[in-house]
């Protein structure tokens, strides 16, 4: 009898760590690479993780601050990440700039409908439309996603862009070379150049702001991009990660002043008020836009994709012409039930 029972103990004990090995077998660690430091709109990430979403879809998620759309889909290209958060028009450059490159990342939900990229100027200069910034000098880093798209705004609103005069500067100096008067405009994200406008004393009435998607711009902003390991090998991981993202994204658009305390405890520097109205601006102009409510969250509508290609080809001056078909995967986002993200 004691063998008897010392065998079903050990039978329940092995049976036990089976079930656990098996379990535990089951999460998928992914590594996630953000487009920029832990700010507002980073909230959309950590609250999936921080309420458990990711975890409930049995993904090990880690969320690492990033410097650059650009560095974004480079490091997710190299498989030193496995997904990450970068500007469409990067996505594009680097699928048509590097056409042998043997890993190349794919958009597979869109979470950025509209670019927030937009031109400041101060009232003062006078430059209340576009036409006004013929003969104007204009500033921003040389990477910044509103520079790089500025030959598409120009063409949308009769100007010359190779008559631009473009003064460059590391991003922190560039709100303030425009306060100064060392520029007459910039370009930068809304909820990022206004607020650091702010910052430096400068009122929002005493901005004029041109957001390109009102000046005839058609561009997405930032998607969510996997790499093509996961897309070959794991394609369920990236189908629980955009569920467990979506949940989150109706929780943060609910309630964003509970998303901003998830962002506080993640990086405790940060000014809640601050990143509470950059969470704000970003969702207005930016996720919950009109063209978003159209065309269905997280999704893409393929015309207006293939003549954004068409745009960055010729502005980017890519190596290859950019194919729609090879930067966009739309068949992991979740259901539409799942992605009726926007309040009724």
């Amino acid at each position: 009898m004691r063998s008897l029972r010392f065998l079903g103990c050990s039978a329940a004990l092995l049976l036990g760590l089976v079930s656990a090995a098996s379990s535990f077998a089951q999460e998928t660690k992914i590594k996630f690479q953000l487009d920029w430091r832990f700010e507002g709109p980073s909230a959309l990430f950590l609250v999936a993780k921080s309420k458990g979403y990711f975890a409930q879809e049995k993904l090990d998620v880690t969320i690492d601050a990033g410097n650059g759309s650009g560095n974004a889909v480079n490091r997710v290209a190299s498989g030193t990440y496995d997904m990450g958060f970068a500007d469409m028009a990067a996505l594009m450059e680097f699928t048509a700039n590097n056409p042998d490159a043997p890993s190349k990342p794919i958009g597979v939900m869109m979470v950025y409908n509209d670019t927030p990229a937009a031109i400041f100027s101060l009232k003062k200069s006078g430059i209340r439309k576009p036409a006004d910034l013929a003969g104007k000098k204009l500033g921003a880093p040389v990477f910044d996603a509103g520079r790089r798209g500025y030959p598409i705004f120009a063409k949308a609103n009769g100007l010359d862009a190779a008559k631009a005069q473009w003064t460059s500067m590391d991003p922190p100096l560039r709100e303030t070379m425009l306060a100064r008067g060392d520029v007459d405009a910039i370009t930068g994200f809304y909820f990022t150049s206004l607020l650091n406008l702010n910052a430096r004393g400068i009122k929002d009435d005493d901005v004029n702001v041109m957001m390109y998607p009102d000046y005839g711009v058609k561009l997405y902003g930032n998607a969510i991009i996997a790499s093509d390991a996961m897309v070959r090998q794991k394609p369920e991981a990236i189908k629980a990660f955009l569920r467990a993202f979506a949940k989150a994204t109706r929780d943060v658009i609910a309630n964003p002043e509970a998303a901003i305390k998830v962002l506080k405890e993640r990086d405790g520097l940060i000014d809640e008020k601050l990143e509470l109205r950059r969470l704000k601006l970003a969702i207005a102009s930016a996720i919950a836009t009109p063209h978003a409510k159209a065309e269905g969250y997280g999704q893409v509508f393929g015309p207006r994709l293939t003549l954004m290609a068409s745009q960055v080809s010729d502005a980017y001056g890519t190596k290859t012409r950019v194919n729609a078909d090879k930067v966009w995967n739309g068949a992991f986002l979740p259901s539409k039930a799942e992605l009726d993200v926007f309040p009724k």
